[in-house]
């Protein structure tokens, strides 16, 4: 028999990896999307909503999901997850309508689910000292989105986007035999009760858990959202093609989903306050100069000389550079917040992440038609940006009056952290 230390590290790299081909599929109409916008004629609203009902899907799926993983152990619960996604990325590349590519999208949301079963999973195989840094790597998989910009527009240009799902479809039968072989099943892991609905809905009076739900609908739905908009944006901002929009895209994408790991790291050491803090500043300013829009100027010279006219815009590599520290902030919250989750519900992890995953993936549905939306009517590419910086504005704002940290990251446990934590929540609410 498999050694405990040989189990967790097998079942650790197999999720991950399941995940990220997850989260490949779950993001693949940001990119098969854009021919399928000029096929049929979609405005940016349309388009909006064509990337987002599997970024719905997935996220309304996540709370139940949490709630099965809790019950039943992980393994089975994403494995079925695997099975039932397969036919309907396969069916994509024969959808013809509007309504049938939204209606498969529906379905195919179901690997962005995946989430809450596979952190609950991760976690509970590992110590507590541990778990974020686990979960971390887990959460990497991310990177997935990353993955679909370097296949998709390759695949698009040379064989047609009706070969992209065709191709993800044996991916992920692949995946899923991969993951059964590769994984195992721990009883320990599962809870002897059934949870309620009622015990789901007691949850969300905790003030905390809505707090820690606008920070990841921020770090992951803003990267989610972001994820699908990124190479339509290169296209109609800068003049790129798809596969140099799609490339340049991964500069946010994929250090974004990677670097989880590493967050996951740094919430061990200096406690998950100190980090989502410090992410939080970073991507606000990193946002407010991705946020100018091209202007024009026109001066009156003095003396009637004449006017004086000048412009100013954001150009493709500061707004490239901006857009790295914005990807590499949310992509260490992303776990930073997730420790604060693995510190103070323990028992219940897979229902509260499925709480908080629902959360940040109902932000990245909602984000790319709002994107859509704004852009629509002002015709200012850049109000996506200002939407963001808005929303991360909120958080901190949020963070300082619930908690009234110190930005400053100190040397600390993280038992220390959430010992401080617990204690400033308790008299703040006092």
């Amino acid at each position: 028999m498999a050694s405990q230390r040989f189990q967790q590290t097998s079942v650790l790299i197999a999720n991950t990896f399941a995940f990220t081909m997850c989260f490949m599929v779950w993001t693949m109409f940001g990119e098969i999307g854009v021919p399928i916008a000029e096929e049929l004629g979609l405005n940016g609203t349309q388009f909006g909503i064509l990337t987002a009902v599997p970024i719905l899907t997935g996220a309304l799926s996540r709370l139940p999901l949490g709630a099965m993983t809790d019950q039943y152990g992980g393994r089975p619960v994403f494995f079925i997850i695997l099975l039932l996604i397969i036919p309907a990325v396969w069916l994509v590349q024969f959808a013809t309508q509007y309504w049938q590519l939204l209606t498969l999208g529906a379905f195919i949301g179901l690997a962005g689910g995946a989430f809450s079963v596979g952190i609950t999973y991760t976690a509970k195989w590992f110590e507590s000292d541990r778990q974020g840094l686990a979960m971390g790597i887990f959460g990497a998989g991310n990177a997935g989105a990353a993955v679909t910009k370097f296949i998709a527009p390759t695949v698009i240009v040379m064989l047609g986007w009706q070969a992209v799902p065709n191709i993800y479809a044996v991916i992920m039968l692949i995946t899923a035999i991969l993951f059964w072989f590769f994984t195992y099943t721990n009883p320990a892991h599962r809870s002897t009760r059934k949870v309620s609905l009622r015990e789901q809905v007691k949850i969300l009076n905790d003030p905390k858990v809505w707090k820690y739900c606008q920070y990841y609908s921020l770090v992951f739905g803003g990267y989610v959202g972001v994820s699908l908009w990124l190479t339509r944006y290169y296209m109609t901002e800068y003049g790129f093609g798809i596969q140099l929009a799609a490339v340049v895209a991964t500069i946010f994408v994929l250090p974004s989903g990677v670097i989880r790991a590493f967050g996951g790291w740094l919430s061990d050491r200096f406690g998950a306050h100190n980090v989502t803090w410090t992410c939080l500043w970073a991507s606000l300013i990193a946002l407010f100069i991705m946020s100018y829009p091209e202007t024009h100027y026109s001066v009156e010279a003095a003396g009637g000389a004449g006017r004086v006219e000048f412009g100013f815009g954001i150009p493709v590599w500061l707004f490239t550079a901006a857009l790295f520290v914005v990807g590499i902030a949310w992509g260490i919250g992303k776990a930073s917040v997730f420790k604060y989750l693995s510190n103070e519900y323990h028992e219940n992890l897979g229902l509260v992440s499925g709480i908080v995953g629902l959360a940040g993936g109902l932000g990245g549905f909602l984000l790319p038609i709002m994107f859509g939306a704004l852009v629509d009517i002002t015709g200012i590419a850049t109000t996506v940006w200002m939407l963001c910086f808005g929303i991360t504005l909120v958080s901190i704002i949020w963070m300082w009056w619930t908690e009234r940290r110190s930005p400053v990251i100190t040397r600390g446990s993280s038992a220390q952290a959430l010992q401080m934590e617990s204690s400033e929540e308790s008299a703040y609410r006092t």
